[in-house]
């Protein structure tokens, strides 16, 4: 089976991933296989799907779209 060294690890991340294998029960090892599973199963976006569901959503909803304008006088502090 292969293995692999992660070299330049951010010392948060690592405690981040030592915390949540104590958690669940597991090594290290087995936690990052389990993140690396997760992280790779989830797969890509299809763009065209990704925006055919959001307009059908649009479609659905009782607000207004939301615009740059609208977005804009909300930063300044404005109310539409």
């Amino acid at each position: 089976m292969p293995t692999m060294t992660i070299e330049n690890m951010p010392d948060d991340l690592y405690k981040q991933i030592e915390e949540s294998a104590r958690e669940h029960g597991r090594s290290i090892d087995n936690e990052v296989i389990l993140c690396l599973k997760q992280a790779l199963k989830s797969g890509r976006i299809d763009p065209e799907v990704f925006l055919a569901r959001v307009e059908a959503r649009e479609k659905r909803s009782p607000l207004p779209p939301l615009t740059d304008a609208i977005l804009r006088e909300a930063r300044e502090g404005k109310r539409p």
